[in-house]
Parts: C-alpha cells; structure tokens; sequence
C-alpha cells in the first residue's frame, strides 16, 4: 500500500474523501517532505498542480489533515504557522531551521522520563511535541554578516 493510500484510508476512516484539492495538497506535502511549509507555500504549490484551488480550500483542507493526524502545525515564531506530513512510521521529534524551514528528526524522546514522573502525579500523558529552533549552517552564516 502506497503512502498516499494509508493517508486516503485515513480521511475515509473519519469520514472524508480523497478530492482532487485534498490530493494535490498531500502532493504537496509528500513534495516537500522534511520542510516545515506555510499554508501560503501550500496554496502556491498547489494551484500548480490543481489551478481551481483557491486559498480558502487549502486553509479549510489544512486543518482536516492535522485534525486527522496526517500532518503537524507548528509556530516557528509568534505570527508564523508552519505545517509538515507527518511520520506515520515512528515516533519523533524535530530541530527546526528559524532561517529556511529545515527540519531533521530527533530519534530519540527526551519526554520518556517526565512521563513517568507524571504516572507518579496520576496523570496521564496522551500526546506531547517536542521541537527546537535554530539556524542550520547555511542560514547561521547569513544571519551573522
């Protein structure tokens, strides 16, 4: 089963459908894999592959697949929201390029000990995001001229 399927299947297990806006979106996001893009980014990219999309659509559509769990929204500063696909196949977490948009995976959770603290609190975790900003390389030696 292709990726775009698990994601199709997923939309239809809360009851959505695959339209030709939600795919191109998902296109989209597939595209960029490992970016942090902004629901801007996303409608530019896809009116390129879907031209009757308008911007209403994808903002509408951006907020189904993150409520579905197909993608994440993160703040990358105070008035931007960037957004990302996200893993289905493990857990992760990310360091995030203030500059460019990078992002590359944690493979570790620095979370697992505060969880069993908060067993001990009788609370009980369900979600969590962990994410840290910076500037890769590239965009650190722009910043300091």
């Amino acid at each position: 089963m292709s990726d775009v399927e698990i994601l199709e299947n997923k939309l239809k297990e809360k009851g959505y459908k695959l339209t030709n806006q939600r795919k191109a979106i998902i296109e989209v996001l597939f595209e960029q894999k490992g970016r942090f893009l902004t629901a801007e980014d996303i409608f530019i990219k896809t009116r390129e592959k879907h031209a009757d999309t308008n911007f209403s659509t994808v903002y509408r559509n951006l907020n189904i697949l993150e409520d579905t769990g197909i993608i994440h929204l993160t703040k990358l500063n105070s008035d931007a929201s960037v957004y990302e696909l996200a893993d289905t196949d493990s857990h992760h977490h990310h360091i995030i390029c203030r500059g460019c948009g990078k992002t590359e995976s944690i493979d570790f959770c620095p979370l697992e000990e505060l969880n069993t603290k908060l067993n001990n609190k009788n609370f009980t975790l369900t979600d969590h995001k962990f994410e840290l900003y910076g500037y890769c390389r590239e965009c650190e030696k722009i910043n300091k001229k």
